[in-house]
Protein backbone atom coordinates (compact mmCIF):
# COMPACT_ATOMS: atom_id res chain seq x y z
CA UNK A 1 0.00 0.00 0.00
CA UNK A 2 1.65 3.77 -1.19
CA UNK A 3 -0.40 6.13 -0.07
CA UNK A 4 0.16 10.13 -0.39
CA UNK A 5 2.39 11.94 1.73
CA UNK A 6 2.05 15.14 4.00
CA UNK A 7 3.97 17.03 1.38
CA UNK A 8 1.29 16.31 -1.12
CA UNK A 9 -1.42 18.30 1.08
CA UNK A 10 0.89 21.15 2.13
CA UNK A 11 0.41 22.85 -0.81
CA UNK A 12 -2.27 25.37 -1.86
CA UNK A 13 -5.77 23.89 -2.70
CA UNK A 14 -5.65 24.86 -5.80
CA UNK A 15 -2.68 22.76 -6.73
CA UNK A 16 -4.12 20.21 -4.48
CA UNK A 17 -7.77 19.92 -5.86
CA UNK A 18 -6.78 19.02 -9.35
CA UNK A 19 -4.19 16.97 -8.41
CA UNK A 20 -6.91 14.72 -6.63
CA UNK A 21 -8.59 14.07 -9.56
CA UNK A 22 -7.68 10.57 -10.72
CA UNK A 23 -6.21 9.60 -7.50
CA UNK A 24 -8.17 6.92 -5.07
CA UNK A 25 -9.76 7.45 -2.47
CA UNK A 26 -9.54 4.06 -0.01
CA UNK A 27 -11.40 3.27 2.16
CA UNK A 28 -11.11 0.17 4.70
CA UNK A 29 -14.54 -0.55 6.36
CA UNK A 30 -15.01 -1.62 10.26
CA UNK A 31 -15.26 -4.94 9.12
CA UNK A 32 -12.02 -5.23 7.10
CA UNK A 33 -13.64 -4.83 3.26
CA UNK A 34 -10.80 -2.46 1.63
CA UNK A 35 -12.21 -0.43 -1.59
CA UNK A 36 -11.19 1.88 -3.63
CA UNK A 37 -12.43 4.84 -5.45
CA UNK A 38 -11.05 7.34 -8.36
CA UNK A 39 -11.62 10.47 -7.29
CA UNK A 40 -14.05 12.27 -10.11
CA UNK A 41 -15.00 15.64 -8.22
CA UNK A 42 -13.63 18.20 -6.29
CA UNK A 43 -14.39 21.72 -5.13
CA UNK A 44 -11.18 24.14 -3.52
CA UNK A 45 -12.14 26.30 -0.51
CA UNK A 46 -9.40 28.89 -0.18
CA UNK A 47 -8.80 30.51 3.70
CA UNK A 48 -10.84 33.23 5.05
CA UNK A 49 -10.70 35.54 2.13
CA UNK A 50 -12.75 33.25 0.33
CA UNK A 51 -16.35 33.99 1.22
CA UNK A 52 -17.78 30.57 0.45
CA UNK A 53 -14.93 29.11 2.58
CA UNK A 54 -16.29 28.08 6.28
CA UNK A 55 -13.22 29.80 7.83
CA UNK A 56 -14.50 33.22 6.15
CA UNK A 57 -15.93 33.16 9.36
CA UNK A 58 -12.85 32.86 11.62
CA UNK A 59 -11.21 30.25 13.44
CA UNK A 60 -14.23 28.11 15.25
CA UNK A 61 -14.87 24.79 17.32
CA UNK A 62 -16.26 23.69 13.59
CA UNK A 63 -13.45 24.87 11.64
CA UNK A 64 -10.36 24.76 13.84
CA UNK A 65 -8.80 21.13 12.07
CA UNK A 66 -8.61 23.59 9.47
CA UNK A 67 -5.95 25.60 10.64
CA UNK A 68 -3.91 22.26 10.92
CA UNK A 69 -1.19 20.98 8.73
CA UNK A 70 -2.33 19.64 5.53
CA UNK A 71 -3.39 16.13 5.60
CA UNK A 72 -6.36 16.17 8.03
CA UNK A 73 -9.66 15.12 7.78
CA UNK A 74 -12.54 17.98 8.05
CA UNK A 75 -16.12 16.40 8.16
CA UNK A 76 -19.29 18.47 8.68
CA UNK A 77 -23.16 18.21 9.04
CA UNK A 78 -25.28 19.72 6.42
CA UNK A 79 -28.93 19.38 6.65
CA UNK A 80 -28.70 17.33 9.37
CA UNK A 81 -28.34 14.39 7.32
CA UNK A 82 -25.04 14.52 5.16
CA UNK A 83 -21.81 14.41 5.87
CA UNK A 84 -19.59 16.29 3.59
CA UNK A 85 -15.71 14.88 2.95
CA UNK A 86 -13.22 17.49 2.97
CA UNK A 87 -9.16 17.21 2.98
CA UNK A 88 -7.21 19.85 4.53
CA UNK A 89 -4.50 21.30 2.75
CA UNK A 90 -1.20 24.24 2.79
CA UNK A 91 0.66 24.72 6.13
CA UNK A 92 -0.72 25.71 9.75
CA UNK A 93 -3.14 28.51 10.24
CA UNK A 94 -3.38 28.97 6.63
CA UNK A 95 -6.98 27.22 6.33
CA UNK A 96 -7.91 25.50 3.19
CA UNK A 97 -10.01 22.54 2.02
CA UNK A 98 -10.82 20.49 -0.73
CA UNK A 99 -14.23 19.18 -0.84
CA UNK A 100 -14.64 15.45 -2.46
CA UNK A 101 -17.70 15.84 -4.20
CA UNK A 102 -18.02 12.85 -6.74
CA UNK A 103 -15.76 9.73 -6.53
CA UNK A 104 -16.32 6.31 -9.03
CA UNK A 105 -19.58 5.32 -8.99
CA UNK A 106 -21.40 7.73 -6.52
CA UNK A 107 -22.14 11.60 -7.93
CA UNK A 108 -22.62 14.18 -4.92
CA UNK A 109 -20.74 14.56 -1.79
CA UNK A 110 -23.77 13.09 0.41
CA UNK A 111 -24.37 9.94 -1.38
CA UNK A 112 -20.28 8.94 -1.38
CA UNK A 113 -20.20 9.73 2.15
CA UNK A 114 -23.16 7.51 3.06
CA UNK A 115 -21.83 4.62 0.81
CA UNK A 116 -18.04 5.13 2.63
CA UNK A 117 -19.91 4.96 6.29
CA UNK A 118 -18.14 8.56 6.91
CA UNK A 119 -19.57 10.18 10.05
CA UNK A 120 -17.82 13.05 12.65
CA UNK A 121 -15.49 9.96 13.75
CA UNK A 122 -13.41 11.36 11.00
CA UNK A 123 -13.08 14.81 12.01
CA UNK A 124 -9.25 15.25 12.23
CA UNK A 125 -7.98 12.07 11.87
CA UNK A 126 -4.70 11.94 9.66
CA UNK A 127 -5.01 10.89 6.02
CA UNK A 128 -1.24 9.86 6.03
CA UNK A 129 -0.97 7.63 9.30
CA UNK A 130 -5.00 6.16 9.60
CA UNK A 131 -6.11 2.86 8.99
CA UNK A 132 -9.61 3.40 7.74
CA UNK A 133 -9.36 6.14 5.02
CA UNK A 134 -6.51 7.51 2.70
CA UNK A 135 -5.57 8.71 -0.65
CA UNK A 136 -3.14 6.56 -3.09
CA UNK A 137 -1.87 7.56 -6.45
CA UNK A 138 -3.05 6.65 -10.39
CA UNK A 139 -0.36 5.79 -12.26
CA UNK A 140 -2.45 5.72 -14.81
CA UNK A 141 -3.08 9.52 -14.38
CA UNK A 142 -1.09 10.63 -17.96
CA UNK A 143 -3.98 11.68 -19.73
CA UNK A 144 -6.72 13.08 -17.75
CA UNK A 145 -9.12 15.83 -18.96
CA UNK A 146 -10.14 18.07 -16.02
CA UNK A 147 -12.64 20.89 -16.65
CA UNK A 148 -13.66 23.65 -14.12
CA UNK A 149 -16.84 25.12 -13.01
CA UNK A 150 -18.36 27.54 -10.27
CA UNK A 151 -18.25 25.67 -7.34
CA UNK A 152 -22.04 24.53 -6.39
CA UNK A 153 -24.39 25.64 -3.67
CA UNK A 154 -22.73 28.89 -2.52
CA UNK A 155 -25.02 31.05 -3.40
CA UNK A 156 -24.29 32.63 0.23
CA UNK A 157 -21.25 33.92 -1.01
CA UNK A 158 -20.56 37.27 -2.83
CA UNK A 159 -20.43 37.14 -6.70
CA UNK A 160 -16.75 36.85 -6.84
CA UNK A 161 -16.49 33.85 -4.89
CA UNK A 162 -19.28 32.42 -6.55
CA UNK A 163 -18.26 32.65 -9.53
CA UNK A 164 -14.55 31.48 -8.81
CA UNK A 165 -14.25 28.44 -11.30
CA UNK A 166 -12.78 26.27 -8.61
CA UNK A 167 -14.50 22.94 -8.82
CA UNK A 168 -12.56 20.73 -11.09
CA UNK A 169 -14.31 17.56 -12.65
CA UNK A 170 -12.93 14.55 -14.74
CA UNK A 171 -14.08 15.05 -18.21
CA UNK A 172 -14.74 11.62 -19.38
Amino acid sequence: MHRLQRDFFTRDVLDVAPDLLGKYLVRKFDHGEVSKFKITEVEAYRGEEDLACHASKGRTKRTEIMYHEGGRIYVYLIYGMYWMLNFVTANENIPQAVLIRGIEGFAGPGKLTRHLQIDKSFYGKDLISNDSLWIEPNSDNSDLKIKTTPRIGIDYACEIYKNKRWRFVLDF
